[in-house]
């Protein structure tokens, strides 16, 4: 069901790829609301993705950028702010890649070029993405900008790598550049710490479909999907949330907030004798 919570207003969505992205759900619910809005990714993903067939549903287009280069940021924006004929209203980071992840580095045994582009692509971006905008005065007084991230940020779990460093990271910076952008411009920075969700990248961490079933029986309301997360992204777009920043917002199911749960306990009871020697 649609509220028109964002008619009128205009956003730039970075990291759509398929049907399965949290932000092919997030352009798809935005639209539903009334926004106008473009989308961007690198050219390779525009490519191996799907994300034309996104822009029609829409009616929007796509600007290819690589969100690690400060001119293509700069023309990104340039474009987008001449398409809507003035400022953004939302800026969506989803971006997050990691080669250790996707090579089977372990922690203790990262590749330091992959670790560098892993912080760059991640987290570095945003800052990127924020910097550029703030230059460019592309977010209008009253905007909002929202980041993806993850519990792993200040949690540790198994398997997640440097992806925690860069989650820890990217929820830094939007404190901080939250800081200056609110008390500068009344521009609003959050990030959004989602549940485990199945997609693309997300699929590429060690033992994910584990983490996934024991994440969802340890949340009292179990796991948020791609469509509820697109739906609280929706929320902090739009006027609704107009005093809320430089935040790491749950939507978890209640995860963060749980130490153990009856169901997750069951399977570990289950499992204790066999798993004696788990480090």
């Amino acid at each position: 069901m649609a509220y028109n919570l964002l008619k009128g207003k205009k956003g730039l969505i970075f990291g759509a790829l398929n049907d399965k992205s949290i932000a092919w759900k997030v352009a798809e619910r935005a639209h539903e609301e009334g926004a106008e809005i473009v989308l961007s990714n690198t050219a390779v993903a525009i490519r191996m993705g799907t994300v034309s067939e996104l822009a029609e549903k829409c009616n929007s287009v796509v600007i290819p950028a690589d969100a690690t280069n400060v001119a293509e940021l700069e023309h990104l924006i340039s474009q987008t702010m001449m398409r809507f004929g003035g400022q953004l209203d939302f800026i969506l980071h989803s971006i997050g890649m990691s080669p250790n992840v996707r090579k089977g580095r372990t922690y203790d045994d990262l590749d330091y070029d992959y670790l560098q582009k892993t912080l760059d692509i991640s987290a570095l971006s945003f800052h990127k993405v924020l910097q550029t905008s703030w230059k460019m005065d592309a977010i209008k007084r009253g905007g909002s900008v929202v980041a993806l991230s993850y519990i792993a940020a200040q949690r540790t779990l198994y398997g997640y790598n440097d992806m925690a460093d860069a989650k820890a990271l990217l929820e830094s910076i939007a404190r901080s550049f939250g800081y200056i952008y609110g008390r500068e411009r009344g521009v609003r920075i959050n990030t959004i710490s989602q549940s485990p969700t199945e997609t693309t990248a997300g699929g590429g961490v060690m033992g994910f479909d584990a983490l996934l079933d024991f994440s969802n029986r340890m949340s009292p309301l179990g796991n948020a999907d791609a469509m509820d997360c697109a739906d609280s992204c929706i929320m902090m777009f739009s006027d609704l949330s107009r005093k809320i920043t430089m935040q790491n917002i749950f939507n978890d199911g209640g995860f963060s907030s749980m130490g153990m749960s009856n169901k997750a306990m069951a399977i570990y009871n289950r499992n204790l004798e066999e798993c004696k020697d788990c480090k």
